[in-house]
């Protein structure tokens, strides 16, 4: 029954989200700790640490933490190839049709009016996490300089990953 579940689950999060891993987010949060009650919000946001430190999109790799966690490797696998499927099948049908509408200014809007929505399922993603995220002042802290270390210093990633853990870990 897990693996019905976890099929039916990913599938709905590939086929009903645009805009990459981050647009994904709130959708995965709402499956996983809303609907099906799988993890907590903490572990929620433990999970995203790690699948964001992994190689590899958010999504996926979301979707094989949380299919591992419930269902192991068969439930790892089908949550998967359930995650990605819906966009294999949509990249196949693009593909197909995109030379012969590739000018076509109805699908010029169609892509218009997507955009300000990933931009919504992102920032509505921050501000679900944030508000587990932070959860004194000091986490708070971390979290605006590393915000404006990345955004604005250009700080690389990786040692910021790394530093903000070694931080964690003397502070906490």
């Amino acid at each position: 029954m897990i693996y019905l579940k976890l099929l039916i689950s990913f599938l709905k999060i590939g086929a009903f989200s645009f805009g990459g891993g981050y647009a994904m987010i709130p959708l995965i949060r709402n499956e996983v700790v809303e609907i099906h009650g799988w993890v907590t919000t903490g572990e929620f946001i433990d999970i995203l640490a790690l699948v964001e430190m992994t190689p590899g999109p958010i999504a996926i790799n979301s979707a094989t933490f949380l299919g591992y966690k419930m269902g192991g490797i068969l439930g790892s696998v089908i949550a998967t190839i359930a995650v990605i499927l819906p966009s294999i099948i949509i990249i196949l049908i693009i593909a197909h049709f995109l030379a012969k509408f590739k000018d076509s200014k109805y699908v010029d809007w169609v892509f218009r009016g997507i955009r300000p929505v990933v931009l919504g399922l992102v920032i509505a993603a921050a501000i679900a996490i944030a508000g587990d995220a932070f959860i004194d002042i000091k986490g708070f802290i971390i979290g605006a300089l590393w915000f404006y270390l990345i955004s604005f210093k250009r700080l690389h990633p990786i040692p910021a990953i790394v530093l903000a853990g070694a931080i964690g870990a003397i502070i906490y």
